[in-house]
């Protein structure tokens, strides 16, 4: 649906660019282990936006979930580098041993840019920011396994009205996250912790967002 940033939906039909992304972002096949659907989209971030989320369930666990969101304003935004903005995230639970790694954070923005660029998706402008979360119970809760999650936080502009690619690269990210085999040569999945995701997601409920900081842009 179109949505005008100041006063919630708009009436008018969407302009041809942003109905043809849409037609795009539909038209991209599903891919093995992952539930993608339709949700509401944010109503003042843009005057037009789509949005979708994303599962992945390993032996009936969720190991990854993320969100992807299209936004797009025709008079253009000095940020964006264009009229077409894509927000995406991803997160998913991994070994506690993993989070210590110091290379963590990194590895975590590359299966991004990998997963871009393997689907030679163009973009400019991208930034973001990958956090670890750890957790360790105590007391009466000492039972509990320590458990461990990577969420990873991006926005980058399509260069290209065509962002069928694009949506293809945020699926291989959370299949990446997850720590399943990737679809695409180039990318590396990190060992993850699928069986015990639903619990990580749990103890780790609540915590506060990160907002994305401004990184220098890069080309896929």
């Amino acid at each position: 649906m179109s949505r005008d940033a100041r006063n919630g939906p708009r009436a008018d039909p969407p302009p041809e660019a942003f109905a043809r992304a849409v037609a795009a972002v539909r038209s991209v096949p599903a891919r093995p282990g992952v539930a993608v659907e339709e949700t509401p989209a944010p109503q003042r971030l843009a005057p037009y936006a789509l949005a979708l989320t994303g599962n992945v369930l390993v032996d009936g666990d969720e190991a990854a979930s993320g969100r992807l969101v299209l936004l797009h304003d025709p008079e253009g935004h000095e940020a964006w580098e264009g009229t077409f903005r894509l927000v995406g995230y991803a997160r998913a639970a991994l070994e506690p041993e993993m989070a210590a790694d110091p290379m963590l954070a990194g590895v975590g923005w590359a299966w991004l840019v990998e997963a871009l660029g393997a689907r030679q998706a163009p973009y400019a402008a991208a930034s973001g920011t990958v956090t670890r979360v750890a957790s360790e119970s105590f007391g009466g809760m000492s039972d509990e396994p320590a458990a461990a999650e990577i969420e990873i936080r991006a926005s980058w502009s399509p260069l290209e009205a065509e962002v069928g690619p694009h949506v293809e690269a945020w699926v291989d990210l959370l299949r990446t996250a997850a720590g399943l085999p990737p679809v695409v040569p180039g990318v590396v999945a990190m060992p993850t912790r699928p069986a015990r995701a639903s619990r990580a997601s749990r103890s780790t409920r609540g915590a506060r967002p990160v907002r994305p900081e401004r990184r220098p842009p890069r080309s896929r």
